[in-house]
């Protein structure tokens, strides 16, 4: 899952990255409205945490031009600003969410489990290709009804590989997705995470689900 911080406090940004990260999530941040604008227009998110108080460019007019670009991510207000008339504004303008500061990480997480699960056009809950079982909110996966030991980065790149099923997907695309966008995708590691992740997802079994595509990348698919 991919998710959006546009914050301009840095201390608060880097705490957001931290514990997302810790939990899977592949984290991008801005700490200027215009340039959280730029990124929600032009990138693929999951769902956008965004503040009302940035510079150049407010938490409101960024969250109406997301709806004006017409790209169906949710978002979540993050901010300080906890009056009636502030939260009511929020959820009006198109808002999946309203978060007050100071809040509890925990609290956070539920929430964006919580917006990830609910309404039309959002991902699904499940993923399953043959005997494989990927539970998103859960980050639990399981084959042949056997539980899978991952890492929160391994989760992230299988359910990467399990959302693009029969997909052929670069190194480099991969690496922007599971990673970060300043990944250089010249190193091997998408090579050695793919190994590892093989060694618990395919080795046990007899039908192999990840493959490569010689000169190109990886696809997940039932062969």
């Amino acid at each position: 899952m991919h998710i959006l911080i546009v914050e301009d406090d840095r201390k608060t940004a880097a705490y957001l990255r931290k514990g997302l990260t810790e939990n899977g999530f592949v984290v991008d941040v801005a700490d200027k409205g215009e340039d959280g604008l730029f990124l929600a227009r032009t990138g693929d998110y999951d769902l956008i945490i965004l503040d009302v108080m940035l510079p150049e460019q407010d938490g409101w007019s960024v969250m109406a031009g997301i709806h004006q670009s017409g790209k169906p991510v949710p978002v979540l207000f993050l901010t300080a600003r906890d009056s009636v008339q502030d939260r009511v504004k929020g959820l009006e303008l198109g808002a999946d969410d309203y978060l007050v500061k100071p809040f509890a990480f925990s609290e956070l997480l539920a929430r964006i489990h919580s917006i990830l699960r609910r309404g039309p056009g959002r991902n699904a809950d499940i993923l399953r290709i043959t005997d494989l079982e990927i539970d998103l909110p859960r980050h639990r996966a399981m084959r042949g009804g056997k539980r899978l030991d991952l890492t929160p980065k391994e989760f992230a790149l299988l359910s990467f590989l399990a959302r693009r099923t029969g997909e052929v997907l670069s190194r480099t695309l991969i690496s922007e997705q599971v990673w970060d966008m300043n990944f250089d995708s010249d190193t091997n590691v998408v090579d050695v995470a793919i190994r590892r992740l093989r060694r618990k997802v395919d080795d046990p079994f007899d039908k192999k689900l990840i493959h490569t595509v010689r000169g190109v990348g990886y696809v997940l698919e039932d062969r």
